[in-house]
């Protein structure tokens, strides 16, 4: 969940000299292997039926990612079995088999990467679909930019040389690149995609540009062809809006690219007793949550809410409960549960007066 995409994108960076280093500036190319073709437009989907599992910081962090219900303290097996039952209850409450997680250099070029691998293992041996999003880190550094172009790339060396051949898990190289113009993310994406070109395409998401706030530009490049790509939309973007309103900003930023896009964040507040099983015309998150999920069922569309689990988020829709050393979770709210679910082709529609 982030800032409002239509604040400034414009940072106290020298955006093009950090951009040149960022694409010229990597270690990867040790990981040489044979071109993967790109996959063909996939056309739907709606497979990717998930939820984020987040740092109570909100994934921004100068130091490692630590996941709600999680400790560095942890070792890999006491970290894997806790994700093990966070992962089996996000299934069994939600009916999910997608979780996204984050990654930052602290977690992955350090210690804790040994004991954060159980999360992504146990997910994977549950047989969910695994996002690893890269976040920037906070204050200064929380800018839209990639931090340190040589830890970066080292970190990813790491991620896909351990994750290359699992095909439960996808690579989303940054989240919300909002300090970049759209060419410029382009380009950084495309750097990616070459630097790794022995990853299928259909398993990378390409972030939108901006706060991941419109396909259409990632879309229209042909150097990104055959990639998932990834939206972002929430609610408090807007003060108010109508449903039809929501319903024409959200395909408006999609364009005609349903078939290549997941939002892989949405969201709304969860804590607070809204009912959005029911029309609310002047409660514009209702308005908001009913009019996302019937567009992303009536376009086929993944849809991974934010956040499935993160300690402190109103807009969360899981909470932790019984022993902390093997989690459960609980619903906050059945009703924004129904929505999910009907956005994924389970359930039933909102009810009409």
């Amino acid at each position: 969940m982030r800032k409002n995409p239509a604040r400034s994108r414009f940072t106290p960076r020298l955006r093009a000299a950090f951009v040149a280093m960022a694409i010229a500036t990597t270690s990867a190319t040790a990981m040489a292997g044979t071109p993967a073709s790109a996959a063909p437009n996939p056309g739907n989907t709606q497979q990717f039926r998930g939820v984020n599992w987040a740092d109570p910081r909100d994934n921004f962090a100068d130091d490692p990612v630590v996941l709600s219900g999680l400790s560095t303290s942890d070792s890999y097996a006491q970290t894997y079995t806790k994700a093990s039952r966070v992962i089996s209850a996000f299934r069994a409450n939600l009916g999910a088999n997608t979780v996204r997680l984050p990654i930052n250099p602290y977690t992955v070029n350090g210690s804790y990467w040994k004991s954060y691998r159980g999360v992504i293992d146990a997910a994977s041996d549950r047989g969910f679909k695994v996002i690893l999003s890269y976040w920037e880190g906070t204050g200064t550094r929380k800018d839209g930019f990639i931090d340190d172009p040589a830890t970066y790339w080292p970190m990813w060396n790491t991620v896909v040389k351990a994750y290359k051949y699992d095909k439960r898990v996808y690579f989303e190289p940054m989240n919300e690149p909002h300090g970049y113009t759209d060419t410029e993310w382009a380009d950084l994406a495309a750097k990616w995609l070459d630097t790794y070109r022995f990853v299928p395409r259909n398993r990378v998401f390409v972030s939108g540009a901006g706060y991941n706030d419109h396909v259409t530009s990632v879309c229209a490049d042909p150097r990104l062809k055959g990639t998932y790509l990834s939206l972002h939309h929430y609610g408090f973007w807007k003060e108010y809006a109508t449903y039809d309103q929501w319903v024409a900003d959200l395909k408006e930023r999609i364009g005609d690219c349903a078939g290549r896009t997941v939002a892989d964040e949405f969201g709304a507040h969860m804590t607070t007793g809204f009912d959005y099983n029911k029309p609310t015309p002047d409660n514009n998150f209702i308005n908001f949550m009913q009019a996302v999920t019937d567009t992303f069922r009536e376009y086929k569309m993944g849809s991974v809410y934010w956040p499935g689990l993160r300690t402190g988020d109103t807009y969360s829709l899981q909470t932790l409960t019984g022993d902390p050393a093997r989690p459960w979770l609980a619903t906050t709210n059945q009703s924004g549960a129904d929505r999910l679910a009907w956005g994924w082709g389970r359930g039933k529609p909102v009810q009409k007066p």
